[in-house]
């Protein structure tokens, strides 16, 4: 299986590295304390964890997870992600982040302005409409009824394939929103964020969104 790197070991960033060594991937975590401060996570996730350094888990990662607070996004190594798919879980909190007047002004998303850190690689969002409790608890397998849907947006069909792959080894339908510049349809405030919905229902909330 696959190597990915996931940048950020907060909540969302630790219970995907769970799910994905679930899942029967390596994983390579990293943070922005240092890797020492990761071994108790490493040590609960297994053989198949590693702690490093951002740069090492964006060198390291066939794709990697971009996890971390908006207001750390010029943190994220760039060179090393270069030609890669990279998964943005990314909301924009004023209250954390600071304000940022192109997000206030509705002139960008937080995944587009990843994208525009990271210009040779495939930016693609993923995981950012649900709780980190409900990763690991709400999946189902593929066909069951009412099975719970999660969105993704991208510029590239590649990054909008593995994204749709990965949901569905979680437990999740798909619903693609588009290109990067509409994935503020399923951003903070939104009526599709953070609430269990099918993909008809996910569909209704996306074109229910305002902005």
């Amino acid at each position: 299986m696959s190597t990915v790197g996931i940048i950020g070991a907060g909540h969302i960033g630790s219970t995907l590295a769970q799910g994905l060594v679930d899942r029967g991937y390596d994983v390579v975590i990293s943070n922005s304390r240092g890797p020492e401060t990761l071994a108790d996570l490493v040590a609960s996730l297994g053989s198949s964890a590693r702690a490093a350094t951002p740069q090492e888990a964006a060198e390291a990662g066939e794709f990697v997870i971009v996890t971390v607070p908006l207001k750390a996004l010029e943190q994220v190594p760039v060179a090393p992600l270069a030609g890669k798919i990279v998964l943005d879980t990314n909301n924009y909190y004023w209250e954390r982040d600071g304000r940022i007047a192109a997000l206030d002004e509705k002139r960008t998303t937080t995944s587009q302005m990843l994208q525009e850190h990271l210009p040779a690689s495939t930016v693609v969002k993923a995981f950012n409409h649900i709780t980190s409790a409900d990763i690991l608890t709400d999946g189902t397998p593929a066909g069951t009824a009412d099975r719970r849907a999660l969105a993704t947006a991208g510029d590239d069909e590649s990054g909008v394939a593995l994204v749709t792959a990965l949901y569905d080894a979680f437990g999740y339908d798909t619903v693609n929103i588009g290109p990067l510049a509409d994935s503020w349809r399923v951003e903070r405030d939104q009526p599709a964020y953070v609430v269990r919905q099918n993909a008809a229902e996910l569909e209704a909330n996306l074109a229910r969104a305002t902005r």
